[in-house]
C-alpha cells in the first residue's frame, strides 16, 4: 500500500505531498526532511529503493525533480517505480513538457 507521495526539487523543497494515511502536520515536516535527505544524498549509481523505518522509499529523478513514494514492506518496488514513470508521463502530456513550476502551481488541480 502507498503511504505517501512526494515531489521535491534538488534543493530539498517539497513541491507536492500527498498522504494516504493520517500523519500529524509536525511529523510530516520531520518525515519529509529525513526522506528528502536520504534520497538526495544518494548517487545516480545507487539503487532507487531504500528501506526506511517501517516502510520502503521508491524514488526517481527527472531533471531537477525527485518523485518519492513511501510504501509498506509488502508492496512491489518495481511496480511503484513504473507507477512513478507513468505519473510523470501523464504530467508531461497534460502540461506539454512538465517543469517544476507546473508542479508548484498546477498539480493541486490533479487529484491523486
Amino acid at each position: 500500500m502507498i503511504k505517501f507521495f512526494l515531489m521535491v526539487n534538488k534543493q530539498g523543497q517539497t513541491r507536492l505531498s500527498r498522504y494516504y494515511e493520517h500523519v500529524e502536520i509536525n511529523k510530516r515536516t520531520i518525515l519529509e526532511a529525513e526522506v528528502i535527505k536520504n534520497c538526495l544524498s544518494r548517487s545516480k549509481d545507487q539503487c532507487s529503493f531504500i528501506e526506511y523505518k517501517d516502510f520502503k522509499l521508491v524514488y526517481r529523478q527527472y531533471a531537477a525533480l525527485f518523485v518519492v513514494v513511501g510504501i509498506d514492506q509488502t508492496e512491489n518496488e518495481m511496480a511503484v517505480y513504473e507507477l512513478i514513470h507513468n505519473f510523470v508521463e501523464v504530467l508531461d502530456k497534460y502540461f506539454s513538457r512538465v517543469s517544476e513550476l507546473d508542479v508548484s502551481f498546477s498539480v493541486s488541480e490533479i487529484h491523486l
